[in-house]
């Protein structure tokens, strides 16, 4: 969401946003984009500093009971760069847009907004899991989904809620099975079970996050 008035500089960042795929939705009263903000999901949000009301905003955004945990861009004059800290903001570009500085900052924050899209994505899919608790026989279970995280299982045996565990499973198309030491962070009567990751190993936590990435971008 862009929080602006200024149609010249919203113009070129309409512009920049587009070759980066994102979308731009624009607000030119900042207590409407504060309504707004409560009742909807963005991505990024990006404001004027030379808006009237512009310093409220941002400081009512600060006191919020659930801060809006996106990237926050401010623009404005050469003074622009000196209120970054007060306001929470982690870029910052002067008027009017240079296009390079834009593309640059935008894009850092594409990324930031990727990172933490690919973090929480879970992918649905029903593959065989195999828990294993020392000194147990192995349950077998199927997979729900499964995130960088962790996974949701589902199994007909019961399991015990002991702290330790390690669980084992093949993503389709990787080329080797993947092991993770585990714990239960839910369970309820019907058999499903929220596992959490404890400790994976590192190429195969590169193998399950690209895996991820390719799941969320072939949607």
């Amino acid at each position: 969401m862009v929080v602006s008035r200024d149609w010249q500089e919203v113009s070129v960042l309409e512009c920049i946003l587009g070759g980066l795929q994102m979308d731009v939705d624009v607000e030119n009263e900042p207590q409407r984009a504060l309504a707004r903000l409560a009742k909807s999901k963005v991505d990024a949000l990006i404001v004027d500093c030379d808006l009237n009301g512009s310093a409220q905003f941002l400081r009512e955004l600060r006191r919020a009971e659930k801060p809006v945990a996106v990237p926050l861009v401010i623009m404005g004059g050469p003074q622009c760069n000196q209120t970054l800290d007060a306001t929470g903001a982690l870029f910052a570009f002067e008027k009017p847009i240079s296009v390079e500085q834009a593309v640059r900052t935008l894009s850092a924050a594409r990324s930031m907004i990727l990172d933490g899209r690919l973090r929480y994505h879970r992918a649905g899919l029903e593959v065989p899991v195999s828990v294993n608790c020392k000194g147990r026989k192995p349950i077998e279970a199927y997979l729900v989904n499964v995130s960088q995280g962790g996974m949701q299982i589902h199994t007909h045996d019961p399991v015990e809620p002991v702290k330790a565990l390690q669980v084992s499973f093949e993503l389709p198309g990787a080329r080797s099975l993947l092991k993770a030491k585990a714990e239960i962070a839910w369970q309820d009567k019907r058999g499903n079970l929220g596992i959490r990751f404890v400790k994976l190993a590192p190429p195969q936590q590169r193998t399950l996050q690209l895996w991820l990435a390719q799941q969320y971008f072939a949607n």
